[in-house]
């Protein structure tokens, strides 16, 4: 699997230092906005989770208090599991939600696998992340899927009677098709924001497993991905009509990585609108 394939709109556009550790402007941002949202009445747990292929550890957000709530797993992008993934978890979770955010590369390292600023233009600084993921298979991603759905399900405070959501970011978007397709009857919906690799001309594709799956989808493409792949969000809407599932693919006015606070091509007027469509989503779909 190539770079390219993994984050594409990324790897060739990015020519200035990405940091992923957010101690000003955005990351402050993001965390204002959960207090606002009422995260801070969130209860955040480290867990570790037992898959086919090792222990996975993982970050665990739920609302405090009594009550169940529907599932929704969150699939980071490439550079894994970190603290502004995780105040997208507890932002979520804030809505009603039991959240869980794992670390997709917990076989090759535990989170975080990124320390301080990263230049993600430097091949060589970019190599180990290329490096686990291409440790977690097709197979190992539908094992995982599926422990960590069950881990879900075993939480007291989850709503067990209500489907659950799936969410992606960049190479977070075919892992959230994976899942879809992995726990069928589980997934409601499914929403991917500037996911990478979603069309290709492998008979892995992603998108060939939409007929496998029983959810609401909602495909959120940056437009320098679209104007590398312009036919992807054709070849995605006719994937999705064949299957007959109800589905929007829309191309936003921002380069990729725009909903991820602290990344260079974060813009937050679109960021927000495509939170506020998540929220619609998972409030018709998970009903």
């Amino acid at each position: 699997m190539c770079d390219n394939d993994i984050h594409q709109g990324l790897v060739e556009d990015w020519n200035v230092t990405r940091r992923t550790f957010m101690a000003t402007g955005a990351v402050a941002g993001l965390a204002t906005a959960a207090c606002a949202n009422g995260a801070t009445n969130v209860t955040e747990t480290d867990v570790t989770i037992e898959t086919p292929d090792g222990s996975a550890d993982a970050a665990l957000f739920h609302p405090s208090g009594a009550g169940t709530w529907p599932a929704v797993l969150m699939w980071a992008d490439i550079m894994g599991l970190r603290p502004v993934f995780r105040e997208m978890g507890r932002r979520l979770a804030s809505e009603g939600y039991v959240v869980l955010v794992p670390n997709p590369f917990y076989r090759s390292r535990k989170a975080p696998v990124i320390d301080g600023a990263f230049d993600f233009s430097d091949p060589e600084a970019r190599k180990p992340l290329f490096g686990y993921r291409n440790a977690m298979t097709d197979a190992g991603v539908d094992g995982d899927a599926r422990a960590y759905l069950g881990f879900l399900d075993a939480q007291p405070q989850t709503d067990r009677s209500l489907k659950a959501g799936v969410q992606g970011y960049c190479m977070g978007g075919p892992l959230s098709f994976r899942t879809a397709a992995a726990v069928p009857g589980r997934i409601g919906a499914v929403a991917s924001f500037h996911g990478g690799g979603l069309t290709t001309d492998q008979p892995n594709s992603p998108h060939l497993l939409i007929p496998k799956t029983d959810a609401a989808w909602l495909i959120a493409v940056a437009r320098n991905d679209d104007a590398r792949e312009p036919q992807s969000k054709t070849v995605l809407a006719e994937a999705f009509a064949a299957a007959g599932k109800q589905a929007e693919v829309e191309v936003y006015p921002a380069d990729h990585g725009w909903c991820v606070p602290g990344s260079q091509a974060y813009e937050r007027d679109a960021a927000e609108k495509a939170w506020s469509e998540l929220l619609a989503l998972y409030k018709a779909a998970l009903a």
